[in-house]
Order: structure tokens, then sequence, then C-alpha cells
């Protein structure tokens, strides 16, 4: 019973997960860091590769801990 609740959880992260990304990565969002700094640049790379370390850094600390739960 444990694992099948164990197993509902981390489903139930994984989602979440998804949710998270899907609205980080969201038009109004990231156009918020499309906009030009004082010299030109634009935050919009350094936001997209912050962002999609973390999810990809989640996702691997989630799946991991799954395995050390089993």
């Amino acid at each position: 019973m444990s694992e099948s609740r164990n197993e509902t959880r981390t489903h139930a992260r994984l989602i979440a997960l998804i949710c998270l990304a899907a609205l980080l990565f969201s038009p109004p969002l990231v156009l918020i860091f499309d906009r030009p700094a004082e010299r030109g640049l634009s935050w919009l790379p350094l936001y997209l590769f912050v962002v999609w370390l973390m999810v990809i850094g989640l996702a691997a600390w989630l799946m991991e801990h799954r395995q050390e739960d089993s």
C-alpha cells in the first residue's frame, strides 16, 4: 500500500513540475524578461537558461528521490 501511495505522490509532484514549467515558459512571463536593459542586452537568454536548468534539476531530484523510496 505504501508503494502505491509513494507512486501517487511522485506522480502528483511530476504533474506539478510540468505545470510550473508551463507557467514559467508562458509568453506573459517570458516577455517580462525580453526587455532590453540599460546597455541594450536582453535578460531573456539568462532567464531561459536558469529556468530550464531549474526544471531539469527538479525533475532529476524527483526521479532520484523516487528511486530511493522504492
